[in-house]
């Protein structure tokens, strides 16, 4: 999943709104994003540091890939049952 905004703006944008010192619409408007994205971001962050419960980016990853992984073995499995079952016809007596 490609990200429009790198690791590092991300992490420096929730320091920033972690501060307290501007409230969150604000320094959003400075950074030039929504202010839903940086409470996002900052939600992602406490989910990251296991402060609230939900899965964190690597979990995230690593359910996408495995997801991928099964609709693989799950494509391959449905081919080999086909295939299976044409090679037992043509051992079939006539």
């Amino acid at each position: 999943m490609a990200t429009r905004y790198p690791p590092e703006f991300r992490r420096r944008a929730v320091e920033l709104a972690r501060l307290r010192e501007r409230p969150i619409a604000h320094i959003a408007e400075e950074l030039g994003i929504s202010d839903a994205t940086l409470h996002n971001w900052l939600k992602q962050a406490d989910i990251d540091e296991d402060v609230r419960d939900g899965l964190t980016n690597e979990e995230r990853t690593e359910l996408v890939r495995l997801r991928r992984a099964n609709r693989t073995l799950a494509m391959e499995n449905e081919i080999l049952k086909r295939a299976a079952a044409y090679f037992a016809r043509e051992h079939l007596p006539n």
